[in-house]
């Protein structure tokens, strides 16, 4: 590998370092560590969000899935673009509001505070769903580190992966949510050059070769060509259901996206904040859609073991080494991004969530802090043997940590938000129902019906209604009968 390249990617990490290291001087207390203070401004905040969103899944996930299924691919996008834009427009000021109205700092928090009665409850069963499947899915980052550091560098997987989780601990650990935004937001541009420049740079070479898209398609097999797969009636409908099915995971449900959310610190900065993450989603999804489009043109009737590393080897082919130093960087960074946050995510369910409000221990600013800087280093080394030892579980696991985590807050929070009967008893039902049908759902040939992504959303919705209906809150109750006077 040139050494131009790898000389970027070091000077990339020191980097995000040297950046760390600066802001975080600002965090003070133990509400700076996991919040920020809400002194961020909203467009860091909403650069920082969608780094966090979306992990190398986008970069080498989504691109191949595009090479490897043709036009149908769009409606991933679609379904994800939809879920982005209705949170930053729908959900943003209200997560700003009641952070500020309740103080709490975490989602797990949220809930508990606003159904005091059965707080404790909510507070653990949301901490004990959350902590499980991020676990899982921050090893999983790991893992995919130490693959893409293997794939370019040819640097043994568990070498990458244990450098990778050394840079996530530094980061995490030396300013907490602070240094985590700000590192972020740089590591977020860095992914959008890599997602805008390179389909450019390969239409460029379409159009040089004088290759035809609409050819390549064709030739690619019988169904790439359409924007439907080549499926028709039952199967259209679930071939476009399932895939526009992220939907529902971003409703609020996702912990390391809805604390983004809840750290704003005015209705301007929410606004700011949309515009930002909005135009992003948009060029960062149709970049990436194009690349895998663009692939398809550029290679056609050539064979890949591994499509997800379609777009590592377009910027390798197409790029020069200085350049493409920069746009890998892209790759490391979606990964790094993400990893920070869930770790941070884990961080606040031990320090906020469990030890201070659910074990109601009272404990210095100081203490709290130390305790979350402890867990970051625990949570960090249990989440690289998750990496190295059990790569199969946790690859499984993740292929459904959206609907057990995203799809099954998700409904708690807009049953929250938008209907005054919610009760304290819908949420614990919510929650239960979401877990269990997720479980349930994807250990059966159900799954291949339809996903489980919409299947745990409406599930646990319909029981956190009926619940909430046969189990009101007391101040529900006394509601009714003085509206029936």
């Amino acid at each position: 590998m040139h050494t131009i390249i790898m000389f970027e990617f070091v000077l990339y990490l020191v980097m995000m370092l040297v950046v760390g290291y600066v802001v975080s001087r600002r965090t003070k207390s133990h509400a700076d560590f996991l919040l920020g203070g809400k002194q961020l401004p909203g467009w860091a905040l909403a650069f920082s969000e969608r780094a966090t969103g979306e992990s190398a899944w986008l970069l080498l996930g989504y691109t191949g899935f595009v090479f490897a299924t043709g036009l149908s691919g769009i409606w991933v996008a679609a379904g994800i673009a939809s879920g982005i834009i209705f949170a930053w427009l729908f959900l943003a000021k209200r997560f700003m509001k009641e952070a500020e109205e309740t103080g709490a700092l975490t989602l797990p928090s949220f809930l508990a505070q606003r159904f005091g009665k059965h707080g404790k409850v909510i507070l653990w069963l949301s901490t004990i769903l959350i902590f499980s499947f991020m676990m899982f899915y921050f090893g999983a980052q790991i893992a995919g580190a130490g693959k893409t550091l293997f794939a370019v560098f040819n640097i043994p997987p568990t070498v990458g992966a244990i450098l990778s989780i050394v840079v996530v601990i530094i980061l995490s650990y030396i300013g907490g949510f602070v240094t985590v935004v700000w590192t972020d937001m740089i590591q977020s541009l860095m992914m959008l050059v890599t997602l805008v420049v390179l389909p450019i740079v390969a239409l460029f070479h379409i159009s040089a070769a004088d290759l035809s898209i609409s050819q390549a398609l064709t030739a690619a097999g019988p169904s790439m060509d359409s924007w439907t797969g080549g499926a028709i009636g039952f199967s259209l409908g679930l071939l476009l259901f399932n895939n526009f099915a992220w939907f529902f995971g971003f409703l609020g449900g996702q912990p390391q996206l809805s604390v983004r959310f809840m750290a704003l610190r005015s209705k301007k900065e929410a606004r700011t904040g949309s515009i930002v993450a909005i135009s992003w989603t948009i060029l960062a999804y149709g970049g990436a859609f194009m690349i895998g489009i663009t692939a398809l043109t550029l290679y056609q009737g050539q064979a890949f073991a591994d499509v997800e590393m379609i777009l590592p080897f377009m910027i390798l082919d197409l790029m020069p080494p200085w350049i493409a130093g920069i746009l890998l960087a892209g790759i490391l960074a979606a990964i790094i991004s993400t990893a920070d946050s869930q770790l941070m995510v884990i961080t606040s369910s031990v320090s906020e969530d469990i030890i201070r409000s659910a074990m109601n221990m009272k404990l210095s600013e100081s203490k709290l802090v130390a305790i979350s800087r402890i867990t970051i280093i625990c949570a960090g080394l249990v989440g690289l043997i998750i990496a190295l030892t059990s790569k199969s579980l946790v690859f499984l696991v993740v292929s459904w940590a959206w609907a057990g985590v995203g799809c099954t807050l998700s409904p708690a929070i807009i049953l929250t938000f938008f209907w005054k009967r919610y009760s304290g008893i819908g949420v614990i039902a919510t929650i239960i129902t979401g877990f269990l049908s997720t479980v349930l759902w994807i250990s059966t040939p159900l799954e291949e019906l339809a996903t489980s992504r919409f299947t745990t959303f409406f599930i646990a919705a319909f029981a956190g209604i009926v619940f909430s209906l046969l189990f009101p809150d007391k101040e529900e109750k006394e509601l009714d009968v003085v509206e029936e006077k």
